[in-house]
Order: C-alpha cells, then structure tokens, then sequence
C-alpha cells in the first residue's frame, strides 16, 4: 500500500526558498507566498525565503550556500526553468548536483500535463542532491507551484509516506 501512513511519526524538515526572478518583489512575489504557505502547512520549517535576480552566479551562490548550511535539509526554487534566454536556473543549480533526481523531471511533467498540458513542455523542472542537501527547481507559476509541491514534493517529504520517502534518506545522504 502506498500514501500517508498516519499511525507513522511526522519529522518535519527544514526547506529554504528561492524565487527566481528579475521583476517580482516580496510584495509581488504569489508563488513564493503559495509555496511557504503550503509548506508550513504541511507541518515543515522555512528557514529562508529570498529572492534572486535571474543570474547565474546570484543563484549557485545562494544554493551553494544553502547547502552548506547544516540548518537546511531541502532547498526549492521557483522560477528561471523556462526556455527565454533569462531562463538560467537549471545552468545555475545542476552543476552543484551529486546526484540528479531524474525521476522528479518525469513525475512533475506527467502531473503538470494534467494541469497545462503540452505547455509542459516548456519547463526544465529538474532536482538533485548536493551536500546532503534536496534540491527541487520548478517553474515559477503559481500552478505549477501547487502541482510540484502538492502532487510530488510534499509526499518524499512526508515522513509517513509509504512505501519510501526521501526524508527516512536524510540521515545516510553523505555516507562514503
């Protein structure tokens, strides 16, 4: 049987945000309100949210330091992992990446075909792990927030969920 696991003990994680964008303020900033909205509703702790200009180097920078930083188990970035030529989230984050979480990309593209259908096509949504560190990057609508987030990313980082999550991971992600 797969899903929440109720009877199970809830370990809440610590997720930092990045929001990637040249225009948006925290004013302005809806998907990442949805985002921390959801996340703190989902029993976990957000221990930074910024946002960052669409730059190569502002983003790695920040990611870089985020997964050095014991007190952040998972970062999620939304924005910049569209196809313009701002677009550099992807270029920015993999590199980082010990291990690509190749499973992420095709399970929010089969839940995102379901909300926009072939627009899909036009995400570069992709995770990885770094340091021990989670890393999510998805696409920076409110939509596609609430899909990578609801459908995908809030399940592995659910303690109880069956039969396998990514936090029961945590503890072994730096094992040599």
């Amino acid at each position: 049987m797969h899903g929440i696991n109720e009877k199970l003990e809830f370990f809440p994680v610590r997720i930092a945000v990045l929001i990637v964008s040249d225009t948006r303020t925290t004013e302005t900033d809806t998907s990442g309100a949805v985002l921390v909205q959801r996340i703190e509703a989902a029993g976990h702790v957000v221990v930074e949210r910024l946002i960052v200009p669409d730059d190569v180097t502002a983003i790695r920078n920040i990611v870089s330091t985020w997964i050095a930083d014991p007190d952040v188990d998972v970062v999620i970035s939304s924005g910049g992992t569209g196809l313009t030529g701002r677009d550099v989230t992807p270029e920015a984050v993999t590199p980082l990446f010990e291990k690509t979480i190749d499973g992420f990309s095709v399970i929010f593209h089969q839940v995102s075909f379901q909300s926009v259908g072939l627009s899909t096509l036009q995400s570069r949504a992709v995770a990885g792990l770094a340091g021990g560190t989670f890393i999510f990057c998805l696409p920076g609508s409110n939509g596609a927030v609430k899909d990578g987030w609801d459908k995908v990313i809030s399940y592995q980082l659910d303690s109880r969920h069956k039969p396998c999550n990514l936090v029961e991971l945590m503890p072994r992600l730096q094992e040599r």
